[in-house]
């Protein structure tokens, strides 16, 4: 079967998982290499540069206002504002397009546990529960088994578009796209050839970053960021966030990005979903958690994609200054779903949690999830030493050297699904695919401006509401 019969090139892809299925279940090494170079022959490397029009019919000021429809009203216009600041921004909330446009691109056939929305934006530093940082994933709202490509090629049209946010030429651009690229063909060449175990325990340590760094201000930059880290912890969230009032410490209101919500607002009960978090967790976790009360609750607008989805902070205290913050983020069906197949979980937020522990090296201990009043949450700490770097302010040369730790980083959550050698095989050595992503980053940051232009023209023209919020 090819795409020239009527067939998407997705299709083709998913096609060709069936007819080489045998080869997946082999046990040598040197056979899944094979069974990936094999996949050449139907997928041209070379063929995903290849970016398809979109269907007639696709309006984008519709699509957004699907998007929106099971979002809180009064929280849509601070979405529309805060994706109308830049390409970039826009980008980070418009996983659901992408998704969309990704499903009509050639796929290999080989699948992975993606996280869906791996954006640069969502690369960086955080503490284990040892207290080690690393460098990772940090996003998996979207997280589903699919595509390989479909990431990577998310993280290339994202570093394009971070480097036209920061002032950096095509050359700058192009360079960031084949450092990540080529990092990420080779890490899984690595680790195509490690023993499983060995491949399940590699993570980037926030010190090997480190001693990475090149030129002085490079260095200078690095340290300051992992600086930052260390001082982003649960007791100074609790210090800038919460105030003493009437004895009791409380959040401080924001609003409409952070309050306390009255009983109409409320869009479920604390208790209830604390208790069910309780659940998901192991038994020694649990115990941790019954030495906390609950204090506080507010709802909490996040990021740029979440933004109107129903997010919240708890706090709880196990003495009057021993804090722990939790986030609350709601969790819907993957925007993926619509174009691979359904998630094998009945509750999405257990889906993100099941995908971030493939995924990542090591996650926070309180990870978790929960059902309350017809909705799924997952749960976790808020700002325990977690940091993203500032994009716009790293220079063309520190955001080159960030692609490359992102696209290792991403070779790591991808090989950790165990198709390192099958993948590894068809990227090969040499740099087709590099320069093939290249080309779809940059045919993909151009329509993502296009998009962006029509968004603030529908705004201005009144068809979409806007507002800072603030």
């Amino acid at each position: 079967m090819r795409a020239s019969e009527g067939v998407s090139h997705f299709e083709l892809g998913l096609d060709l998982i069936q007819e080489v299925d045998p080869l997946l279940d082999a046990v040598e090494r040197g056979d899944r290499r094979a069974a990936g170079r094999a996949r050449r022959s139907a997928v041209k490397r070379s063929a995903h540069s290849l970016l398809p029009p979109r269907p007639e019919h696709f309006d984008l000021i519709s699509t957004l206002a699907r998007a929106s429809e099971d979002r809180i009203p009064a929280l849509v216009p601070i979405r529309h504002f805060r994706m109308a600041t830049s390409p970039f921004a826009f980008f980070r909330g418009t996983a659901n397009i992408m998704a969309a446009d990704l499903a009509a691109t050639p796929v290999s056939g080989m699948e992975v546990q993606l996280s869906g929305d791996a954006h640069c934006a969502n690369f960086g530093a955080f503490a284990t529960p040892e207290r080690n940082t690393i460098f990772d994933v940090r996003d998996f709202d979207e997280t589903l088994r699919g595509p390989w490509e479909w990431d990577v090629k998310r993280l290339a049209a994202s570093l394009v578009l971070a480097n036209r946010d920061s002032g950096g030429g095509r050359a700058a651009q192009e360079e960031s796209v084949r450092k990540a690229v080529a990092a990420y063909r080779g890490r899984m060449h690595d680790f195509a050839s490690m023993s499983t175990l060995d491949v399940w325990y590699s993570r980037i340590d926030v010190k090997d970053i480190l001693d990475a760094a090149g030129p002085r201000s490079i260095r200078k930059k690095r340290r300051t960021y992992v600086e930052g880290i260390g001082r982003r912890t649960i007791q100074k969230a609790f210090d800038d966030m919460t105030h003493e009032v009437d004895g009791r410490r409380k959040f401080v209101d924001e609003p409409p990005l952070v309050y306390h919500p009255d009983a109409i607002d409320a869009f479920f009960e604390i208790e209830t979903v604390l208790a069910n978090f309780r659940r998901s967790l192991s038994p020694d976790i649990q115990l941790l958690l019954d030495r906390y009360r609950l204090v506080d609750w507010v709802v909490k607008v996040v990021g740029v994609g979440s933004v109107g989805t129903r997010c919240a902070a708890a706090l709880l205290m196990a003495d009057d200054n021993d804090p722990l913050i939790l986030q609350i983020k709601e969790a819907g069906p993957s925007v993926l779903e619509k174009f691979l197949r359904p998630s094998p979980f009945r509750n999405h937020a257990e889906r993100v949690v099941a995908g971030q522990r493939t995924m990542q090296a090591a996650s926070d201990m309180f990870l978790g999830w929960t059902h309350c009043d017809g909705r799924d949450y997952y749960v976790r700490q808020l700002r325990d030493m977690k940091g993203v770097p500032d994009l716009e302010d790293m220079g063309e040369e520190h955001l080159t050297e960030f692609a490359a730790f992102c696209g290792s980083t991403l070779a790591n959550a991808h090989a950790r699904s165990g198709q390192a050698a099958h993948i590894a095989g068809y990227l090969g050595h040499g740099e087709v695919f590099d320069e093939a992503l290249t080309s779809f980053a940059g045919a993909y940051a151009d329509r993502v401006e296009e998009d962006h232009r029509d968004l603030v023209e529908a705004i201005a023209r009144g068809r979409l509401e806007a507002s800072a919020g603030s």
